[in-house]
């Protein structure tokens, strides 16, 4: 399990429970987390669940895939160094007290 900190673009903090392999767009939708529409229920189609992983995410997660860089090129907001798609990141408790920043716009 995972304790992850979503942060609205509003500066809205949710602190969630994720349990082991489900995505953090699983867990953000799950839990009402405004700002992650996860048009594609996470099958790498769409770029609505793009977002911004902090260092501590950053350094423990793998480096995205070619198709989520490739789907991160149509992303609404900017893009950054630190941009990930949520529906490509599983929970587990290398992520525990990680933070989530979410853009300002999706579409």
């Amino acid at each position: 399990m995972a304790h992850i900190t979503f942060i609205e673009a509003n500066g809205q903090s949710t602190t969630a429970d994720l349990p082991d392999g489900w995505s953090l767009m699983q867990g953000a939708t799950a839990n009402g987390v405004e700002g992650i529409l996860g048009e594609c229920g996470g099958s790498l189609a769409c770029a609505t669940c793009h977002c911004y992983v902090d260092e501590l995410l950053a350094g423990v997660l793998p480096p995205p895939s070619q198709s989520e860089l490739d789907m991160l090129d149509n992303v609404a907001a900017e893009r950054r160094p630190n941009s990930r798609l949520s529906c490509q990141i599983k929970a587990s408790a290398a992520l525990d007290g990680g933070v989530v920043h979410l853009p300002e716009c999706q579409e």
